[in-house]
């Protein structure tokens, strides 16, 4: 989906890597390297013996409520965060909504295809990507914000984010990536006092089964409610309950957190090696706190394809709202492959 000015809301990383023939190491994607684990992949396995009976949710819906200290009405299981976005945007009856960009682009793409128009927030850079919640139009009923946000890896405060929430709204937080950040700091999901929260959740990016399609919406119950009457029968395979139950055990939390606090040293390390092409033009928008950092390099489209022609897929970041050419997002990597693209990049830079 091309919008009028010119931003593909359809574009997503997996374009820069799918159907090229080349060997690319893959920067372009958020999901984790090295996942799904082989103890969770041997459970998914396990449950394909049940396939001939239709999917039952209720254990892994009570596994989730449990997670979050909430009540299982308060829970849906839904094809990954992308499927609610669609349910959210068929479902509610919307007068005004309003997108706060750059994030990711699917909740306006959604939108707009089931007839919605959308108003834009933009955030700026100058003020590092961060939200003003004065900016978000009063008359707003639906109000969509990414918390740590998808590309710019801000993360916003609660309170500013709380700021944007009252009666007769709906303020939807997709915290996809927040599983990521260590100690989930900022996390909206298990919260029940602020009116009109839908928080989203994906279990496909840290846990890498984007090809199995897993996510879960905490809202309000008769929001849940509203939601599941637009899904249709059985939307979960039986696998994908099965990794949403494993997913949610206190063994797959642990493991999660412990990769939240490698991903951060990871990240640090990327950044620094960033900050050493400051002289060439590239900069990090930050301070970044997701698996992924927004980086400015002048000429990016052309620097992409030089980074393809050294083994490297990226980002780019012009189809979001709000950026413009000059962006690419870099998924964090481990730093044998981070020492690597630095390489590539230097050379990339120089070969300009």
């Amino acid at each position: 989906m091309r919008t009028d000015d010119g931003h593909d809301l359809r574009h997503h990383g997996d374009a820069e890597v799918r159907g090229t023939g080349a060997d690319l190491t893959d920067l372009a994607v958020n999901v984790r390297a090295d996942t799904p684990p082989v103890w969770l992949r041997e459970h998914i396995a396990g449950s394909l013996g049940g396939l001939a009976a239709y999917p039952d949710g209720r254990a892994a819906r009570e596994a989730v409520a449990r997670r979050h200290g909430l009540p299982v009405e308060r829970v849906l299981l839904t094809a990954g965060a992308a499927e609610a976005f669609v349910l959210l945007a068929r479902a509610l009856k919307v007068r005004h909504a309003v997108v706060v960009h750059p994030q990711f682009t699917e909740p306006e793409a959604a939108l707009r295809d089931a007839g919605h128009a959308v108003d834009r927030v933009l955030l700026r850079e100058e003020d590092g990507f961060r939200l003003d919640p004065a900016a978000v139009p009063e008359d707003a009923d639906l109000v969509v914000i990414g918390n740590p946000t998808n590309p710019t890896s801000v993360l916003h405060p609660v309170a500013l984010i709380t700021r944007l929430a009252r009666p007769g709204r709906v303020l939807v937080v997709d915290e996809a990536f927040m599983d990521a950040v260590p100690g989930e700091r900022e996390a909206l999901a298990g919260r029940s006092d602020v009116p009109g929260l839908v928080v989203l959740r994906s279990l496909t990016k840290t846990w890498g089964l984007a090809g199995l399609r897993i996510g879960y919406v905490l809202a309000e119950p008769d929001t849940v409610a509203e939601l599941e009457r637009a899904q249709p029968l059985w939307p979960v395979s039986t696998p994908a309950l099965a990794a949403a139950e494993a997913c949610v055990s206190p063994r797959a939390l642990a493991e999660a957190a412990h990769a939240a606090h490698r991903i951060a040293a990871d990240r640090a390390h990327l950044v620094a090696g960033l900050a050493e092409f400051a002289a060439e033009g590239v900069s990090v928008a930050g301070p970044a706190e997701g698996p992924f950092v927004l980086v400015r390099a002048p000429g990016a489209a052309a620097l992409r394809a030089r980074l393809r022609e050294r083994g490297f897929a990226v980002r780019r970041g012009d189809t979001f709202p709000g950026l413009g050419t000059d962006w690419l997002r870099l998924a964090v990597r481990d730093r044998a492959t981070t020492g690597r693209f630095l390489q590539a990049l230097d050379q990339a830079l120089t070969s300009a």
